[in-house]
């Protein structure tokens, strides 16, 4: 598949097999593409925890009201920003955005189901995973992605393709 058709058929999944982890290779291999997203003056402000452990899972699915499926799943990364390291104030979110659909992408492309849980703006959900992970100051969390491998077969997407959204040079 090309990296054209990866990302017009990329989807959410929330249906996961039990109990089948990913590799430590595969995971590193998802990092790696998510530290390659861009990011304002190549700041990289991203910092990433991955999570693995049952108990931490139990913990996540009990503040994050949409994450009940990591259970299943088995693993999730928690994306955060670093506000040492961002160019301009609030340029983490855009970056660790960027971080983050680049790890959607690279799970879809290893045959890999995923989800993007939002944390950021919602300020309960960031209270929590700050004590959560015990988070400093200084780092903030943007998103859980959870990632395993997809329960079903993903249907077709429609075609999302909306001229009425498209302007040109000007509104």
């Amino acid at each position: 598949m090309s990296s054209y058709d990866d990302l017009l058929t990329r989807r959410s999944v929330r249906s996961f097999v039990p109990g089948k982890k990913i590799s430590s290779e595969d995971m590193k291999k998802l990092l790696r593409a998510a530290m390659y997203a861009p990011s304002a003056r190549n700041c990289q402000p991203w910092e990433f925890i991955v999570v693995d452990n049952d108990d931490v899972i139990r913990e996540i699915s009990g503040v994050h009201p949409y994450a009940s499926f990591l259970k299943d799943a088995g693993q999730a990364v928690v994306v955060c920003g670093n506000l040492e390291e961002q160019y301009d104030k609030d340029y983490w979110t855009v970056d660790c955005a960027a971080a983050a659909e680049n790890l959607l992408l690279a799970c879809h492309s290893l045959g890999l189901g995923a989800c993007w849980c939002g944390i950021y703006p919602n300020q309960e959900r960031i209270e929590a995973f700050t004590r959560l992970f015990d988070l400093p100051a200084h780092i903030k969390p943007l998103a859980l992605v959870v990632i395993g491998y997809p329960r079903l077969e993903a249907r077709q997407p429609s075609d999302r393709f909306n001229e009425t959204k498209v302007h040109y040079n000007k509104y």
